[in-house]
């Protein structure tokens, strides 16, 4: 998937949306687990835990982030190496955003993030880290 926004000079902006996976909001993490855990995920190193109550999980390509009381629906995420610049494409466009971290109109390459939603009411969360 690319996005094109104009820049000042009137170009086409391509956009790399980075690793794309879906966040699922679960009622029992543990379960959740263990389930996926039967199709061969295994757990992200240093992405979250069952006690922290989130946790990314991983089979090849296929990602799937588990979150048990953060979100009410699930949510795709998309995690470019630069989401200012999607946050700037999605206010170009009109986007509803739902949440934006307090940093990500500041200029700069530090970690930041924004949800929205598409136009048929799906979330979407852009996670730059």
């Amino acid at each position: 998937m690319q996005i094109g926004i104009n820049s000042q000079k009137g170009e086409a902006e391509q956009m790399n949306p980075g690793y794309f996976s879906i966040s699922l909001a679960v009622k029992d993490i543990q379960k959740s687990k263990e389930f996926y855990e039967g199709f061969g995920f295994k757990a992200v190193d240093g992405c979250g835990s069952v006690e922290e109550k989130w946790l990314m999980l991983e089979n090849g390509d296929a990602k799937i982030g588990l979150f048990e009381g953060m979100f009410e629906q699930n949510l795709i995420t998309f995690n470019p190496k630069n989401g200012r610049k999607f946050f700037r494409a999605a206010k170009e466009i009109g986007a509803q955003i739902l949440y934006q971290s307090q940093d990500i109109e500041e200029e700069g390459n530090g970690a930041c993030s924004f949800s929205m939603i598409d136009p048929d009411g799906n979330q979407i969360l852009v996670d730059q880290f």
